[in-house]
């Protein structure tokens, strides 16, 4: 279930969670490194929906502002979201023990 593309959006989040540490903390670093993820994904679904609808580039988009969030979404786009969440949770986890 889990593909190549979870893994590496999983180590890319820990990255970024893991840069962010003496800036923000561990946890506000691993929230901004799921929210990048989570705006990938919502916008990636925007895209596909309004490309479907028949959408040219250089017009407006014919998609509501809502739909990005409640349309398109599969187990995969779930895992794109989910695996990095997981892996900053991990790394936070780590990293209250020690």
């Amino acid at each position: 279930m889990i593909n190549k593309t979870h893994a590496e959006h999983a180590f890319i989040a820990s990255a970024i969670q893991l840069a962010l540490w003496p800036l923000l903390g561990l946890l506000a670093g691993g929230v901004v490194a799921c929210a990048v993820f989570l705006g990938r994904e919502i916008a990636q679904h925007e895209y596909r929906l309004a490309l479907k609808r028949g959408w040219v580039y250089g017009r407006p988009k014919p998609v509501r502002w809502y739909e990005g969030t409640t349309t398109g979404w599969t187990v995969d786009s779930v895992l794109d979201v989910v695996a990095p969440a997981a892996a900053c949770l991990a790394v936070y986890s780590a990293g209250l023990v020690i």
